[in-house]
């Protein structure tokens, strides 16, 4: 039901959005000079569908060898590491540490990939031998990073390394503390790098500009596992990595990081490990996300079904349940770990339909929907949710949304944006109000005090006045291609040439499909969603799913077009294959 809400966010529209994209499909669909040589040319050659080919011509991808490469990734094309700054220094350090049974402090954040990056290397080291005492960040007790409360439960370890999980490029003062301890500091992050030095022996991210790592775009997961590809040469050469491909998939998709170059091949190959499901709790986490695992894995299935469940506790307490179920050692404890995880994301999910409507009522109701970006806070609201309500408002909307939950005088907040958004560089220039803020351009955070929360609105405003948000008005923009199911082309081929797009997702869209087709049946099925049999100038027959379009069946004609996503359909099973609609009109 989470991605079908998600999905529905994008698809419900109102008549002027439909026709703008109509139109938009239109001109995406124009005829280009060559295309149908330059499709024949890929489809002979790769033996692909000719829908699957358009793809790649508007792309503007048409080598014959680029194509198969980005059809068959593999992990032997890797970036080598050897360039990235300070990996060498960080390994040798951990390897010292293992070897002399040095007690180690694995501090990840308290998102899915700070969670993940935190498994990983915590499963690699103890499985070397590694003495680890793994801790997470909590937004209730000290907020992102490394954060005083957390420095004190660090020290409380009495480590002799402490190694950060995607946090820590910013938490100078804090480690600066941690290193007056006399405890070795390792940074292992990808945000953004500030100006400062970090008190550190060794800081891993490819952001720095002096680290000459070719892939920018590595989350944190990915950065975890070449560390511990450095770790098993010097250890354990038989020590197998691939095991943990499942938790960088889950870690890269949730955290938004771009789906091309190094991660496709990490996420890809992380894919077909996670349909596996050998580690008990994500087999744990699949049973309950209803996840068909003789169906491939989608980079969808894992940003809508699996990452909002690991995300769940930490946004509601301790993060430390998703955490124990990823290292689960059998499916007994990871299916009681997986109930618990439930439970709290259905939790998770009443407090969010509350907080947004509150959110609705308070912004609408104060005009601020007419804002260049919002900025919406309430003492009532808890901060481990706003990032979530803040993506939603931000689809509402289509600008820069903050929210803020105030405990006390304190509020924490989460920050959002339409496509494009810099939201990074927004807050830099309203940061005289804020105690602290961090993150990319695509989502930060932000800390300030009740007082300051008018000024601050003013400055962020004025600061997305001068052109990080969209024009207000403006359509939203789709990444996503639309192409023409090819006439010629089988569609259950079709859906098969597709799948092997994923993983899709940032920088690397699924694309949709633009059909043609005479219509067999409509009809409005329970909670007026829309049920379509179209047939197609081949003869063949698709199912069609529209969601809460269920009023439309009585306004189609007998011919109708159609743009959405195809999809297997698992219901009927077979070569059946279902469009799941954006619009249909005719």
């Amino acid at each position: 039901m989470e991605q079908l809400a998600a999905e529905k966010r994008g698809m419900v529209m109102q008549a002027p959005e439909l026709s703008a994209l109509a139109l938009a499909s239109e001109r995406c669909l124009e005829p280009r000079s060559g295309a149908n040589e330059q499709i024949d040319n890929l489809t002979g050659a790769l033996k692909i569908s000719r829908t699957l080919a358009d793809v790649f011509v508007r792309r503007e991808v048409l080598d014959v060898e680029s194509v198969r490469r980005f059809l068959a990734p593999r992990l032997a094309d890797l970036s080598r590491p050897e360039q990235m700054a300070d990996r060498g220094a960080l390994a040798e350090r951990l390897v010292r540490a293992v070897r002399e049974r040095e007690r180690i402090v694995v501090f990840g954040d308290y998102d899915c990939d700070g969670i993940t990056s935190a498994a990983i290397l915590t499963d690699i080291l103890r499985s070397l031998g590694g003495h680890v005492v793994p801790h997470l960040a909590s937004r209730f007790d000290g907020g992102y990073g490394v954060s005083m409360p957390a420095v004190q439960r660090i020290l409380a370890s009495r480590p002799s390394v402490l190694v950060t999980c995607d946090c820590g490029s910013s938490d100078h003062a804090s480690l600066q503390v941690v290193s007056d301890a006399g405890v070795d500091v390792l940074v292992i992050d990808h945000h953004l790098v500030p100006d400062a030095p970090l008190p550190a022996r060794a800081f891993i991210n490819p952001h720095r500009p002096e680290c000459g790592f070719a892939y920018k775009g590595l989350a944190s997961c990915g950065l975890v596992l070449s560390i511990g590809a450095a770790l098993r040469a010097e250890l354990d050469p038989k020590l197998d990595l691939r095991r943990y491909l499942d938790l960088v998939a889950i870690g890269t998709i949730a955290d938004v990081a771009p789906l091309d170059g190094d991660n496709r091949l990490l996420v890809r190959a992380g894919l077909e490990t996670l349909r596996r499901a050998e580690r008990p709790g994500v087999r744990a986490l699949l049973e309950y996300a209803k996840i068909d695992l003789n169906a491939p894995i989608s980079g969808e299935d894992v940003a809508f079904r699996v990452a909002p469940r690991i995300n769940a506790p930490g946004r509601l307490g301790a993060p430390d349940p998703a955490f124990d179920l990823l290292l689960a050692k059998n499916l007994d404890t990871a299916r009681s770990l997986a109930a618990r995880v439930e439970q709290i994301t259905d939790q998770r999910k009443e407090l969010q339909r509350e907080m947004e409507q509150a959110s609705v009522e308070l912004i609408e109701a104060a005009g601020w929907d007419k804002d260049p970006a919002i900025v919406v806070g309430e003492a009532s609201w808890n901060h481990g949710i706003v990032g979530i309500v803040a993506g939603r408002l931000t689809d509402r909307y289509n600008v820069p949304v903050i929210v803020v939950g105030f405990e006390g005088d304190l509020g924490r907040g989460s920050v959002r944006g339409p496509a494009g958004a810099r939201l990074y560089d927004a807050l830099s220039k309203a940061s005289g109000r804020l105690d602290r803020f961090g993150g990319h351009q695509a989502a930060a955070g932000v800390t300030l005090q009740r007082e300051n929360m008018d000024r601050f609105r003013e400055d962020f405003l004025a600061a997305c006045a001068e052109g990080v948000a969209s024009p207000r008005g403006e359509v939203k923009k789709d990444p996503a291609q639309v192409v023409r199911l090819d006439p010629a082309d089988d569609p259950f081929q079709v859906v098969r040439d597709l799948e092997r797009l994923e993983p899709c997702g940032e920088a690397n869209p699924a694309p949709k499909l633009r059909v043609e087709a005479k219509l067999v049946s409509a009809r409005e099925v329970n909670g007026g969603h829309l049920k379509l049999e179209l047939q197609l100038a081949n003869g063949r027959r698709i199912g069609a799913f529209g969601i809460e379009q269920g009023a439309q069946a009585t306004q189609l004609g007998e011919r109708v077009v159609a743009v959405g996503r195809l999809k297997r359909d698992t219901y009927r099973g077979g070569d059946a294959v279902e469009l799941r609609l954006d619009q249909v009109w005719g």
